[in-house]
């Protein structure tokens, strides 16, 4: 169904309520508007200072972290009463004053952790009636809070889980548990770190608020316009050129976007009228550019909040997450690329006409020059630091800091030369794509703090929250200076009313960084009821029996129903909310699942697969959010745009199921370059084949047998191990009575399979399937096996039987528990190499594009 014609002051009314989602709607006057202006810039300050080395440098205001995720929750609760109204006809010109009280008592019951917390901590597990008087009101509040600044559903799932809490005995005997009284639940809840102030606020706290800061900051430089004129200067002039352009727009804004909607409505009020016009239909327009911009907190290096609650979650650094995170990313943009190039090629559109035009070679050397420019400007740093590190010492840090000074003047002074980026009008019928050389330089110096960002990750190694506090640091300098120091350099006279222009954008992009905060402040809190009603009540253990038995023990099955229920959540819930709920209640389940049937699936790849649904969800009708919001500018239907980026994101629906089943997708257990490479150029060629499988055209129309015929090639060079291992077993099976010969035979660096079995404490059935890695220093299988934990085994009637565990070990981690008996062992078996598969695939994919080549030769 259609919706009726709307004018343009309804348009722009509908897309500002669904920017207004990360925000809040609400702008008073008076009073009120300076609180949601000196507010949200106390908060900013606030993490800046808590972030920072500063507390410890003066020994001054030092918190830990239980008091900073009380202060950091108060002002989330505070403003999402003050800038969200209760009801869709409440006022939102003024604060009405029962706001007021609710944001007043909603903050200090926040804040009790912070305000009493020296007192908390003589009475551990003792609350007294004021403690629970406090956490009940907060709660409550909490409740409502989220429901303002996010709609319902986390509201409602997180009123369940409280629900489930207290009536466990009442339940079904699947789902019972004994219950827990109403002072053991607000203790648990409130009291501790275990629930609403657990790790999800946490890392909010420390790491999420800065990027989203930086990123509020670096677009209010204009480095989203930079990033849109960028990606246009080098792709408009395609077929489909400014779809293209949307495409990797979307994707340098979503580097620093941590959200869908904002996304689409910053690139996509530009991009989609742009591929309106040069012939794509109004809801594909829209889809596009949905498709683009929720793959973009995929793409590292700076991923969605919920990349950061991996690291706490999954118990790796960040720079494990990126790397896990870098290949699916990159392919599923070069698929998106490639599908919207069909989309052209099919719809038969010509490319842009450019100002001047170039020869091939002269593109070709203005496109490579500004690449290998921007590589050698990041060898200089990465090589050039280490040089100086060694060269001056301790003072190294403070000659890099200068030296970044005098490159951020010069690249300013290079950009004074040109004329500044302006906002171009998509509406305009004279459409030239810019100068891709000039339009590179205007800008370059607003990669520089993303040069600092990613330095201080991945060669510094410090934590994200402080690596984040450079960079914004740095981004905050170029925000006030940048525009006074152009105008010094082309001789204008106007420094002053630039310094002061240059202020007002540091002050409002700290304050809509903060009020982009608001919703992932309190969402992260709700969701950490859910996790802690899983700690407890067990229902942890309960889904494990439950979802094992609805799949039947299945692990396809058991996947399918998580990616139905990351969906289904992630329809009304924020991708980080989905993300909690949906890996605290599901990720121990895949995992045990995965041993029991002899998969060992990496815990890092079945969070990034609950990730990906959960983004997924922000295309997908009814009500996924981006969709409206890009329709609302492509003056389409929501639903059918919806559909449509669902229909293009399909490309990176299976990639999680690809990864969990082959994990090389992830960068994992790749021991060589070539094998690199090999699995690099596999995982793009597949990508683009299911791209024109799915479009059903590749060099013409593809025949039914043609597009099933390109799925088999896709499944076979994304998994070749499923054929190969039914040719070649891939692992080499012993008896539990050769532990002693094969853990001794095993190579210095090779990891142990053990299958285990027998009974535990409740005298169940177990197996279970375990991967150990050893300590290279040991040689002898006894100290190889006790590196692991597992410090004894028996002899108990011919069987090997686990003795002895050490507590906090990775055996013990794992699940191995003493009484288990070692059934077999498992290594992996000497073998040709599963990626001799690739050979049948492509010889396959070359037979369907020389078919397809003759007819299209024919029709020419």
């Amino acid at each position: 169904m259609s919706h009726p014609p709307q004018n343009n002051n309804d348009h722009q009314q509908e897309l500002d309520d669904l920017l207004a989602v990360d925000t809040g709607p609400r702008h008073p006057a008076g009073l009120g508007h300076w609180a949601l202006l000196l507010v949200p810039f106390a908060w900013t300050l606030f993490q800046l200072w808590y972030v920072s080395p500063l507390p410890f440098v003066l020994n001054f205001g030092i918190l830990n972290d239980t008091e900073a995720r009380a202060i950091h929750l108060a002002f989330a609760i505070f403003l999402a009463f003050t800038a969200y109204p209760a009801l869709k006809h409440s006022p939102r010109d003024r604060i009405p004053l029962q706001d007021w009280l609710l944001a007043l008592a909603g903050a200090f019951a926040a804040a009790y952790l912070f305000l009493f917390y020296r007192e908390l901590s003589t009475r551990p597990g003792l609350p007294i009636t004021q403690d629970l008087v406090v956490g009940c009101i907060g709660m409550l509040l909490l409740l409502e809070a989220t429901r303002r600044a996010l709609g319902p559903p986390l509201m409602v799932v997180a009123a369940v889980f409280l629900t489930y809490t207290f009536a466990g005995p009442y339940m079904p005997d699947v789902i019972a548990h004994r219950g827990a009284s109403l002072n053991r639940t607000v203790t648990h809840q409130w009291l501790t770190t275990e629930g609403v102030f657990g790790v999800a606020l946490g890392v909010s706290t420390s790491f999420v608020f800065m990027f989203v800061l930086f990123g509020s900051l670096l677009e209010r430089a204009g480095a989203g316009n930079y990033f849109i004129k960028v990606a246009f200067s080098l792709l408009g002039h395609m077929r489909g050129g400014p779809a293209k352009a949307a495409v990797v727009a979307s994707g340098l804004s979503g580097l620093v976007s941590g959200s869908s909607i904002a996304n689409v409505v910053t690139t996509g009020t530009f991009t989609i009228p742009l591929m309106k016009r040069v012939g794509f239909p109004a809801s594909k327009a829209g889809a596009v550019e949905v498709a683009a911009s929720t793959n973009g907190q995929l793409t590292p290096p700076i991923m969605g909040a919920a990349a950061f609650l991996m690291v706490e979650y999954v118990g790796i650094s960040y720079i494990e997450v990126i790397k896990a995170a870098i290949l699916p990313a990159l392919i599923s943009y070069a698929a998106l690329l490639y599908i919207v190039h069909l989309e052209a090629v099919k719809a038969g559109m010509a490319p842009l006409q450019q100002r001047r035009h170039a020869t091939l070679l002269q593109r070709l050397l203005g496109f490579f020059t500004t690449v290998v420019g921007l590589m050698a400007l990041s060898a200089l740093v990465y090589y050039g630091i280490g040089w100086t590190k060694s060269l001056f010492g301790a003072a190294a840090t403070w000659v890099l800091a200068l030296v970044s000074l005098l490159v951020y003047t010069g690249l300013v002074a290079w950009a004074a030369r040109l004329p500044d980026l302006e906002i171009d009008d998509p509406d305009n019928p004279d459409i030239h794509m810019p100068e891709p050389g000039p339009t590179f330089k205007a800008g370059i110096y607003y990669l520089l703090p993303i040069v600092v960002l990613v330095w201080c990750l991945t060669v510094e190694r410090l934590s994200p929250g402080l690596s984040a506090f450079w960079a914004t640091l740095f981004m905050m300098f170029i925000v006030v200076t940048h525009k006074p120091m152009k105008a010094f350099f082309r001789r204008q006279r106007e420094l002053p009313a630039l310094l002061r222009e240059g202020a007002d954008d540091l002050f409002m992009g700290m304050v809509t960084g903060a009020r982009n905060m608001i919703g992932i402040g309190v969402a992260t809190a709700a969701a950490g009821i859910v996790v802690g009603t899983v700690t407890l009540t067990g229902i942890g253990l309960v889904m494990t029996e439950f979802v094992e038995f609805i799949s039947g023990g299945n692990l396809l099955l058991m996947l399918l129903f998580t990616a139905v229920i990351s969906l289904l959540l992630g329809m009304g819930l924020p991708t980080t909310a989905n993300y909690i709920v949906v890996s605290t209640l599901m990720a121990p389940v895949i995992v045990n699942l995965g041993a029991q049937h002899g998969l060992i699936v990496p815990l890092i790849a079945v969070h990034l697969f609950v990730f990906y649904f959960g983004i997924l969800a922000d295309d997908t009708p009814p009500v996924g959010l981006a969709a409206f919001a890009a329709a609302a500018i492509a003056k389409s239907d929501p639903i059918r745009t919806g559909l449509q980026g669902f229909a293009y994101d399909i490309r990176t629906a299976i990639l999680p199921f690809m990864f969990i089943f082959n994990t090389q997708l992830l960068l994992l257990g790749i021991e060589s370059w070539w094998g690199l490479l090999i699995t690099i150029l596999s995982a793009l060629a597949a990508m683009l084949l299911f791209a024109a499988a799915t479009q059903g055209f590749w060099l013409v129309k593809s025949r039914w047998w043609e597009t099933l015929a390109l799925l088999l090639v896709t499944f076979t060079l994304f998994r070749p191990g499923f054929f190969w291992d039914r040719m070649f077993p891939p692992m080499a099976e012993y008896r539990g009575s050769e532990w002693q010969q094969v853990i001794e035979a095993l190579p210095r660096n090779e990891s142990i399979i053990l299958q285990l079995g027998g009974n535990n404490l409740f005298g169940e059935p177990v197996s279970k399937i375990v991967k150990l890695n050893f300590d290279a220093a040991q040689t002898d299988a006894r100290g190889r096996l006790a590196s692991t934990g597992i410090s004894a085994l028996r002899a108990e009637g011919g069987k090997v039987v686990v003795d002895m565990v050490e507590f906090g070990s990775q055996a013990e981690r794992l699940g191995v528990d003493f009484d288990l008996e070692i059934v077999a062992l498992q290594r992996p078996a000497d073998r040709p190499r599963k990626e001799w598969m690739f050979i049948p695939a492509l010889a396959l994919a070359g037979l369907i594009a020389w078919l397809q080549r003759r007819r299209r030769s024919r029709a020419s």
